[in-house]
């Protein structure tokens, strides 16, 4: 079964990969969570017992450094198993019905995003009498501006970028593409960090340190380590990353009277139950409307 089961895992990561075009760090996680449950499940079949026992080993199991897994990232192990089952189904290889695989109840995801203020003072903290302070309050308002993920915002070339119509198009996560729109203020600090750039490198972003080639693409490690340096700079009170950025963008959308629909769009979200996430966060603005327009 061994073998059997890691020439299967094998054949659904290469499916996940050409058919379904997945991203590489998708495809990664999936190899990662299927290596995992093979190792301990061995010799054995895969049955409803054996799954059982292993979402009790997930629940119990603790890292010497990390501690216990979160639920959430229990879940992800048994996403991965239910979606190996069902390409095995589907190629016709009987196996446990993935359906048969329950993912437990999670609590609702808490979404850590920032308050205007906040976002006033991320954005403010470069030095921009810098050229790398000019690129660095350019990314920061990139990434509020459009809600861009940070493996998207790294991918960009400055030569697809339309500063005029302020807008660009660019293929997301699971290969999905869309426009994206730019704001005023995004606009303008693109400007400027652009009229220093007399490089010929393609790139949007690049870095000022290292070999100084064509080769200069600013990493998404770099965008992270840089947008934590302006946090404690700007001395908030949260540790917020690019992804707190993109949430604080839909917060701010959904705030100001967007749809959901729409907000799905311009995230790149597939399915609108991701975007849900983030409506419990506009409470307060619910509650102002319900005491302004119901009748008492």
């Amino acid at each position: 079964m061994g073998q059997s089961l890691n020439k299967q895992i094998t054949d659904f990561l290469e499916y996940c990969e050409l058919d379904r075009n997945l991203s590489p760090l998708t495809v990664k996680m999936y190899g990662y969570y299927l290596a995992t449950f093979a190792g301990w499940l061995g010799d054995r079949a895969i049955t409803e017992d054996t799954i059982r026992e292993y979402r009790l080993y997930l629940s119990r199991y603790v890292n010497p450094v990390k501690g216990p897994l979160a639920k959430s990232t229990q879940g992800y192990f048994l996403i991965a198993i239910r979606a190996m089952l069902r390409f095995l189904n589907k190629k016709g290889i009987k196996t446990l019905a993935p359906d048969q695989i329950e993912l437990g109840k999670n609590r609702d995801r808490q979404i850590k995003f920032l308050a205007h203020e906040q976002l006033e003072r991320l954005i403010a903290a470069p030095d921009t009498s810098k050229d790398e302070g000019l690129r660095d309050r350019a990314i920061l308002e990139l990434l509020f501006s459009t809600g861009l993920r940070v493996a998207e915002l790294v991918k960009l070339d400055r030569d697809k970028i339309n500063l005029e119509t302020r807008e660009f198009g660019i293929i997301g996560k699971g290969g999905r593409g869309r426009v994206v729109f730019i704001s005023t203020r995004a606009k303008d600090a693109l400007s400027r960090y652009l009229t220093t750039r007399l490089d010929q490198a393609r790139p949007l972003f690049i870095r000022y340190s290292g070999k100084m080639d064509e080769n200069r693409r600013l990493s998404a490690r770099s965008v992270e380590r840089m947008v934590t340096k302006y946090v404690k700079k700007a001395r908030l009170p949260v540790a917020a990353t690019p992804h707190t950025i993109r949430h604080s963008t839909a917060t701010d959308l959904l705030m100001n009277g967007a749809d959901l629909r729409s907000v799905q769009e311009i995230l790149g979200h597939k399915n609108v139950a991701t975007t849900q996430i983030y409506t419990h966060v506009t409470n307060a603005h619910l509650r102002e409307i319900f005491e302004k327009y119901h009748s008492k």
